[in-house]
């Protein structure tokens, strides 16, 4: 009888039980107008806000926000965005999107719990700004430190990089003719003229993309790196045989001193990237030479750089002419926009399942861009920089900050 009992408990009818689907969790962005740093870009363009409002997000975008990069008010208005006239409304929004840094005013208008998704100009940053960002308790990321799982690229700075990679080249060949400042030299030379010397600071996107343009354009490159698997892998992508080198000071500099062009194209993962060229090699340089600093932005690779905007993009120091812009891609601000726009769209995506700040703390390419978190510094080398505590996030993510 109890094996029975038994039997017939087992065949006895169960509860059905279905599969949830995860709740659909809409998400409320806000995207401001730029009003620093001669900024050009923005950070959705209106065909990824109709993909965004298609899944039933809301988007509201403070009027003329894509102006400069020839996206209408209209534009985003047939993509079923809001236009608001009224800046602080754009604040109340869950998620934040900025192409430039929030400004100190920007920051008192922030609450606690919003996500800010921006870029972080290194040599624009200051203790002030840090505390602020903590005491309105906002959950701030680096654009330009996420990082995608799967390959352990940063997508962000990979888009910018191939812009800026083009850029670099073209600026310098227009920074060495007469009428900017120059030596009056054609970059790539012509028969019976030899062609100008670029070197090139870094092996990566920058690196590749400045080759390929500089030896389109016919220019003598030599590219320095201490990873030599980059080095093979540049060289590789180009197609052709290469000067490359290890970073050696003593070669280094013998070939700066006979430099006609200098980019920095280097990137650091959490901090500032390391100044490789002293104040003293850059003095030795030739009369007119030029230096392009696209790794300003995480502090450059020279001494002597110091920010600059696109509205005034140089300085001469040391007979040398120095361009510094962070924001190099927003030169090209249309087609800067839309490669960062496809990006950030594909992440809000990923959020719907669970909303932005459980796909922040759960993936760690996302946690990698945060640096502050509900009222603490979490990025040890802002913290090292400006004397000031940071905390592991994960320590507080586990302890259920």
């Amino acid at each position: 009888m109890e094996t029975l009992g038994t039997t017939f408990g087992q065949m006895a009818t169960q509860t059905e039980t279905l599969e949830v689907a995860p709740r659909h969790q809409r998400l409320f962005i806000g995207i401001l107008k730029e009003s620093t740093l001669q900024e050009n870009r923005v950070a959705l363009v209106p065909h990824s806000v109709a993909t965004l409002t298609a899944h039933g997000h809301e988007v509201l975008v403070e009027a003329g926000a894509g102006e400069k990069a020839h996206f209408s008010d209209m534009d985003y208005s047939e993509a079923n965005a809001r236009i608001t006239h009224n800046r602080e409304e754009v604040f109340k929004a869950d998620v934040l999107l900025k192409v430039a840094p929030p400004t100190l005013e920007e920051i008192d208008l922030m609450r606690p719990n919003q996500v800010v998704i921006s870029p972080i100009h290194l040599p624009l940053l200051s203790p002030e700004y840090i505390t602020k960002l903590q005491k309105r308790r906002v959950i701030a990321l680096a654009m330009e430190y996420i990082r995608d799982d799967e390959t352990g690229v940063f997508p962000i700075v990979r888009v910018m990089s191939e812009i800026a990679g083009t850029s670099a080249i073209l600026i310098a060949a227009n920074l060495l003719s007469t009428s900017h400042g120059g030596k009056g030299e054609l970059l790539g030379g012509i028969a019976g003229v030899p062609p100008a010397k670029v070197i090139i600071l870094g092996a990566g996107v920058v690196a590749e993309v400045a080759s390929r343009t500089a030896i389109g354009l016919g220019a003598e490159v030599r590219i320095f790196d201490n990873d030599v698997y980059k080095l093979m892998r540049l060289q590789k992508h180009v197609g052709r045989q290469l000067h490359t080198s290890v970073i050696n000071p003593m070669h280094l500099r013998e070939q700066l001193l006979t430099a006609d062009v200098a980019i920095g194209a280097m990137h650091s993962g959490h901090g500032r990237t390391p100044i490789v060229v002293q104040e003293d090699v850059v003095k030795g340089m030739k009369a007119g030479a030029v230096i392009i600093d696209v790794s300003i932005d995480q502090g450059g690779v020279f001494e002597t750089s110091e920010a600059t905007s696109l509205e005034k993009p140089t300085f001469v120091k040391h007979g040398v002419i120095h361009y510094c812009v962070p924001n190099i891609a927003s030169r090209v601000a249309r087609t800067a926009s839309a490669a960062i726009s496809n990006i950030i769209t594909s992440l809000l995506l990923k959020a719907e399942a669970g909303g932005i700040i459980p796909l922040i703390t759960s993936h760690q390419g996302l946690r990698n861009g945060v640096y502050t978190y509900k009222g603490c510094l979490t990025n040890a080398y802002l913290g090292e920089r400006f004397h000031l505590k940071s905390t592991d996030l994960d320590l507080l993510i586990t302890s259920d900050f």
